[in-house]
Order: structure tokens, then sequence, then C-alpha cells
């Protein structure tokens, strides 16, 4: 694999316009992923960023990083690295379904890390194709934070379709009131300005009756339900189903399993995320 470092973070400002217009121009190509690997050394965590962060998703303030927050410190590379030229597919159109973190030890702010982003494990999926985007975190040769994003590309597809079962919404713990404003406001602390999330028009161009929530928002906000009984060292792995338009009043579950705690997020008969944090 080429090792590719990095001298300053990708700028998602000028990333975002390259991945319209590669949405707009280019068509999928190729049948494999690239086999590059960025890498930025001597992250800082700034702590301003952090509190913002913390404060949209529901964190309290601390100095520890929430096992969700690193993912700020990878994003721009992950945008890099798909939108870059030998990308098989355009960024644009690409869909967000699963993600899974794994937080080997808390993290705290001045620990200088370094992040490394690479993609693998193409194969297909029963709607089309879908591929890993692996992102990691060190301290000096520590790797102490993972993080698993997999990525549906629609059409093409080889896999097989499977019957599902169709589940009832369980009943709720906690009534979440989303704000018709959050996709802007965790734009502004994430840097993810794609336009579903930002103004209802902007996302009608893109087939969304309203902006809807970000996938990551979602998950933190989950997260957040848990501080103060969370592991020092865990998974947290959610698939993400149905969009959270956007605003939005969503019922959340939770419960204890022999590994951890489960969780569920729905609105009305619409499940919008499911997942699971399992102790290490």
């Amino acid at each position: 694999m080429a090792i590719r470092e990095l001298d300053s973070t990708p700028s998602l400002a000028t990333l975002y316009p390259k991945a319209l217009l590669g949405g707009v121009l280019r068509k999928p190509s190729g049948s494999s992923l690239p086999d590059t690997e960025l890498v930025r050394t001597g992250v800082v965590v700034d702590p301003a960023h952090l509190a913002a962060y913390n404060t949209v998703c529901g964190f309290r303030l601390s100095d520890e990083l929430p096992a969700t927050y690193p993912h700020m410190l990878a994003f721009p590379l992950q945008m890099a690295l798909m939108t870059e030229q030998g990308f098989p597919f355009p960024l644009l159109g690409m869909v967000h379904v699963a993600n899974r973190i794994t937080q080997h030890r808390a993290l705290r702010l001045g620990e200088p890390l370094t992040i490394r982003v690479r993609a693998e494990n193409l194969r297909p999926h029963e709607k089309g194709r879908q591929f890993d985007v692996i992102s990691e975190a060190q301290v000096g040769d520590e790797t102490v934070w993972t993080d698993v994003s997999t990525y549906l590309r629609r059409g093409g597809s080889s896999g097989s379709t499977s019957r599902r079962e169709q589940l009832a919404p369980p009943t709720p713990d906690a009534i979440w009131r989303v704000p018709g404003d959050i996709g802007r406001r965790y734009a502004e602390v994430s840097g993810d300005r794609n336009p579903i999330h930002l103004h209802p028009l902007t996302a009608r161009l893109f087939g969304f009756p309203r902006a809807i929530a970000h996938g990551m928002w979602t998950k933190a906000h989950a997260l957040a339900a848990f501080e103060g009984r969370l592991p020092e060292a865990f998974t947290v792995d959610v698939r993400f189903k149905q969009p959270v338009l956007l605003p939005a009043k969503a019922g959340f579950t939770s419960w204890a399993t022999p590994e951890g705690w489960a969780f569920e997020l729905w609105s009305k008969s619409k499940p919008h995320l499911d997942g699971s944090i399992t102790s290490l």
C-alpha cells in the first residue's frame, strides 16, 4: 500500500465543490479501490472546537474526547481520498450505511495524534456495491481509536436480494426533538456541508423532501445518552436506516445486553438507526 503523508489538513471548502462537480461529470469507473493510505501526523485537538462539538451533539464539556469526536479529525482525509481522480465512485450519491468505532482507551486533549485513512473491502450489495473507509488514530505507535464507515454505491447490483422482517417500533425511553437547523449547526463544527443537510431547497435537489440530519450527528447524540456509563474501551456500532427529516420528533430506546447496550431510534413507523455498545 502506498502511504502518502500530508503536511496539512485537506480543505473541505475546496473538496466539496470538487465532490459536487465530480457527482455531475463523473460516472462510476473501475473495479478496485485505490491502494493508498493518507496520513496526517501531529494532529492536536482545539479545545474550542471540542467544546462546540460536545454542545451540538449533547455531550457534557470535558477534556476527554467522545468516541465519535476523532471522526471530525479523519473526515477531511476521508473526503480527500474519496474525491481523488482514481477513486472508482463519485462521492455524490454514495450512502453512508453503517459506522463502527472502537475506542481502545479514552483520549484526552493535548495528546498529539496521527490520523490514517484508507479504503478497502469492496464487495457486492443487493442494491449495488459497498466498501469500507478505515480511519485510525494513533498516539505514538499505539492505535487508540478505529473507525469503519461503510458506504453503498447504488446500481450495478451483483448481490442477492434478501427478504426483510417487518419490525415494529419499540416503546421509547426518551423523545428527541431534533431542531430544523441541526444540519447547519453540525456542519459548522464537522465541516460536512453536504447540501442534503443544510436547507430544504438544497435537499430537494437531491431527492429529499426536507433537509436530513447527519448520520454521524445521530450516532453521536445516541452515544451521549450513555455518558457516565461507558467503559474505558468499547465498540459502538450503528446501522443507518431511514434518514431523519428535519425538524423531527423521534423516539430513542435503549436496553442492557450481556455485552453492554443496544439502542434504536424511530419516528412513528420508520427506523432511523439501530446500534450496540460492546465492552472490550
